[in-house]
């Protein structure tokens, strides 16, 4: 599997579990926050992948246009990351103020994830290559088996 397949998949998983979450109740407590612990986790290991491993070759191998795209995608992981994630997490899952919450945490991640599928992805593809893709899919792999078991660890 190459990285671009690879994010990809994380992108329909992430989605997948957003619009479950985003259709909860007040009353859905416990499931809200399996939901929202699993979106976490879910998003830390891709972010890691992107961030180690896509990013820094796109912004290498590209020149001024890559480079703002580089930057544009890590501030957004940053918003997430940083504010919006941590507030969720530490809102109560039986409020309204959660379901607004998880509502813009949708809306910000559905954009990125649009802006990756349709602009860096396509670039990375033209830039870097079937090999290089290849060769990073499997580095992400691993990565990704590496930063699991260390989640389950923790």
């Amino acid at each position: 599997m190459n990285a671009i397949e690879l994010l990809t998949q994380d992108h329909k998983l992430v989605k997948k579990l957003l619009e479950e979450l985003s259709t909860t109740t007040e009353r859905a407590v416990k499931k809200r926050g399996e939901l929202l612990q699993r979106i976490e986790q879910e998003l830390q290991i891709h972010t890691a992948l992107e961030e180690q491993i896509l990013y820094p070759a796109i912004k290498q191998a590209g020149g001024r246009e890559e480079e703002k795209l580089y930057y544009e995608a890590k501030e957004e992981h940053r918003t997430v990351d940083s504010l919006v994630l941590p507030d969720l997490l530490h809102t109560a899952t039986d409020t309204v103020e959660f379901a607004g919450r998880v509502k813009v945490m949708k809306e910000l991640l559905e954009h990125h994830i649009e802006e990756e599928e349709s602009e860096l992805f396509p670039t990375a593809k033209k830039l870097l290559g079937k090999d290089a893709l290849e060769s990073m899919g499997q580095a992400m792999l691993a990565q990704k088996k590496l930063l699991k078991n260390e989640q389950r660890a923790a």
